[in-house]
């Protein structure tokens, strides 16, 4: 990759030198990931063998509280090594929308929106903001971001499904504690390896004022899109772009990406969890419950991680419900080969 990288020609062809780079990145990550791990393993030996000679046991007890932390980026590495299915590699979007609860549940979407993009921002992650839906009162009915990183799709694809928050409503002049619901959906941004056809025909194109910031011109042209497939009921919107070419264009890549996403779950023989996002958003079909009154706590009901670092979480330190549900449907996965 380095000699490729080198070549005095590659940047006559921009998409072939951006994916050569692009691998390239993401080869040095690896590589420079388990060498990290290497040096800090020896240097927290040393520390060890060094401070019992002294018979320091606060050096000691610091490097064995680093090998801990140690463990934990190692497990992180190795499961992120087993991200190899066709599109875990690939971008991702990520779809909220709320559910029962009214202006309740329309804030819960927001706080799980701002959730992800700080996961995402903490992992070094771009954000892009496609479509968007406000809510009448605060918060927001629906919104769908783009993911851009590598493994993106591969590290968020098992938070598809209902997300419950209990807590004291900010919303309620009596102080009532409310439960409401939002889901959350994500499909991987497909590329030029992957084709996926669809037949135009089948897809109603809906034009419209866009609703959020862009301006004048936004507001005063149709130059938002809404795609429907008739024969899924798949929706999509993007009203990101001035222009509404720029919108279909993405509207169809996240078609495109819908289609691929539903295929791609079959073939994993997963049809059962796709229909349970099909549900309604509400009681019995959450995967996750967030509780912040009258205690702390975040249970994961597949996994039953769970912690009262309910703060954290919304701030977006999600990776260890991320890693237990990714083991555990890796797992899954490899008992049903076994079988």
């Amino acid at each position: 990759m380095n000699a490729l990288s080198e070549d005095p020609k590659l940047w006559d062809d921009s998409d072939r030198a951006q994916k050569i780079m692009r691998e390239k990145t993401q080869l040095e990550t690896a590589i420079e990931g388990y060498r990290a791990l290497e040096r800090d393993l020896n240097d927290g030996i040393e520390l060890i063998e060094m401070g019992e000679l002294e018979g320091d046991q606060e050096i000691v007890t610091d490097a064995e509280q680093g090998l801990v932390a140690l463990q934990k980026r190692a497990a992180a590495l190795e499961l992120e090594s087993l991200l190899s299915g066709e599109a875990d590699a690939n971008d991702c979007y990520l779809e909220v929308n709320a559910g029962a609860g009214g202006t309740e549940a329309q804030d819960w979407a927001l706080m799980l929106l701002r959730m992800y993009s700080r996961w995402a921002e903490q992992h070094k992650f771009k954000v892009e903001l496609l479509d968007e839906t406000n809510g009448e009162e605060a918060g927001i009915k629906s919104s769908t971001i783009q993911i851009k990183g590598h493994n993106a799709y591969g590290w968020l694809k098992t938070e598809s499904g209902v997300h419950r928050l209990g807590r004291i409503s900010p919303f309620d002049s009596q102080a009532r504690r409310h439960t409401s619901f939002s889901s959350v959906s994500v499909t991987p941004v497909i590329d030029d390896k992957i084709v996926v056809e669809i037949n135009e025909k089948d897809v109603r194109v809906d034009t419209y004022r866009a609703s959020g910031a862009g301006g004048q011109h936004v507001n005063k042209t149709d130059s938002a899109v809404r795609l429907t497939h008739m024969p899924t009921g798949i929706v999509v919107a993007c009203q990101q772009e001035r222009s509404q070419h720029k919108n279909r264009s993405k509207a169809w890549d996240m078609l495109r990406a819908r289609i691929y996403e539903m295929e791609l779950r079959k073939r994993e023989e997963a049809a059962a969890n796709l229909e349970a996002q099909k549900t309604e958003i509400g009681w019995g079909h959450q995967i996750r419950s967030y509780v912040l009154q009258p205690y702390q706590m975040v249970k994961d009901l597949r996994t039953g991680v769970e912690t009262s670092q309910s703060g954290a979480v919304l701030d977006g330190d999600i990776d260890e419900f991320l890693q237990a549900a990714l083991a555990h449907r890796i797992k899954g996965q490899g008992d049903e080969a076994e079988a």
